[in-house]
């Protein structure tokens, strides 16, 4: 069973298909991102415009999030990092929460073993220990099963917060210190890399954010320090691989510096 076959969908017209090759031909394909992070932003407003339930609009977006997958694989990227849920949304009714942690279960039960077949490494960046034990079985699981594949990086950012996780690198550094392992004047940028969620991988190149709002709602803060941000109003379900497509080449117009000048200025 392949990742396009999960749930039923509307199928795209020719004009459709067409813009969408269009806009994939306008890329760079050499001057990819190697890593993209997506705050899929949307569900309960996209439910709300069709009038039909949250819950709908949810499992409207693993559908999103399925082809934004596949297409990351197509081109391939190195690294994508999604927002499933952050420690922010303990906030929300209970009925809601328990419906997007059955639906994180039933996406990974359902699509991991074509994931795995395509070289996806499934990795968890949040506080596991936060969630129940379903959700942590399906998740270890998915981690496990696919730690040996060397293709896209694929991070599971849940019950995950930037002041978190920057809280939590503190304190390692602080117990190394204690431990004498570490000294204060030791303490570098990479020191606090190194003891983040995301060690060992290379900070996003692009931000997507769904749904027109403008903030990064505490995601990866470190990490985004340089990213270029791109803001749609599209609403996460309705993103498609054009939606991708449009975002990629937008990123490859723009001219990134890291505080630098432009060369020919």
């Amino acid at each position: 069973m392949g990742l396009g076959n999960i749930f039923p969908h509307k199928e795209k017209t020719d004009t459709e298909e067409e813009n969408q090759q269009i806009i994939f031909e306008m890329i760079d394909l050499n001057k990819l991102p190697r890593h993209i992070a997506i705050v899929m932003d949307g569900n309960g407003r996209w439910a709300s415009q069709h009038k039909l339930p949250r819950f709908l609009g949810h499992r409207q977006g693993t559908i999103a999030l399925r082809g934004i997958i596949e297409a990351c694989v197509e081109m391939n990227i190195e690294f994508l990092s999604i927002f499933a849920f952050s420690k922010e949304n303990w906030k929300r009714p209970a009925d809601e929460i328990n419906s997007l942690m059955s639906l994180l279960i039933e996406f990974l039960d359902k699509e991991l073993a074509e994931m795995h077949r395509q070289n996806i490494q499934i990795r968890v960046v949040g506080d596991m220990t936060g969630l129940a034990p379903a959700v942590r079985q399906s998740l270890t699981n998915s981690v496990e099963t696919t730690a040996y594949n060397y293709g896209l990086v694929l991070n599971v950012v849940l019950n995950y917060s930037g002041r978190w996780e920057i809280t939590e690198a503190v304190k390692k550094i602080a117990y190394q210190v204690a431990e004498g392992t570490l000294k204060p004047e030791d303490i570098t940028k990479k020191t606090v890399e190194e003891n983040l969620a995301t060690a060992n991988q290379p900070d996003p190149d692009l931000l997507i954010r769904t749904s027109g709002e403008l903030r990064l709602s505490n995601f990866l803060l470190w990490q985004m320090a340089y990213t270029e941000l791109y803001f749609t109003k599209v609403y996460w379900p309705d993103f498609s691989k054009k939606d991708l497509y449009e975002a990629i080449y937008e990123y490859q117009c723009r001219e990134r510096r890291y505080g630098g000048i432009i060369s020919n200025i």
